[in-house]
């Protein structure tokens, strides 16, 4: 008994620590866009951008990152293109979201250079973690 309370214990510690190591590679991310002269980060700004049709050269009909992410990021999405499934962004539906850095900046440069047609600035990944971090 006394041993599955131990690892009862052990088990929620880590999932409680979840949020802080999304918390922490999300803080990193915009001190480092505030180091190349980027912010106040504003969600507002993100939730618009995330919601906006993008039309560019690559794209044969206008693409936004709610298309396959969809407008609540708490759900599942669906990659327009592929059909392959998209778990939840939102660090509150998915703890493993926002946990790494290096992940968020891979993800940044291939979703936006897709839905947008170039690669995002500092100021636009740092609103869109704004918006993504208060889901």
């Amino acid at each position: 008994m006394n041993r599955m309370f131990s690892f009862l214990t052990a088990g929620l510690v880590a999932i409680a620590a979840v949020p802080a190591v999304a918390a922490d590679a999300v803080d990193e991310r915009l001190a480092a866009y505030q180091a190349e002269g980027a912010g106040p980060f504003d969600a507002e700004r993100g939730k618009t951008m995330w919601t906006q049709s993008f039309t560019h050269a690559k794209a044969d009909k206008p693409r936004s990152c709610a298309a396959c992410h969809t407008d609540n990021l708490k759900a599942a999405g669906k990659h327009a293109r592929t059909g392959k499934a998209i778990e939840p962004l939102a660090p509150s539906a998915n703890p493993q979201r926002l946990t790494d850095a290096k992940e968020i900046e891979k993800w940044f440069g291939r979703n936006c250079k897709w839905t947008i047609g170039r690669e995002c600035t500092a100021q636009e990944k740092g609103d869109f973690l704004s918006y993504m971090r208060q889901q």
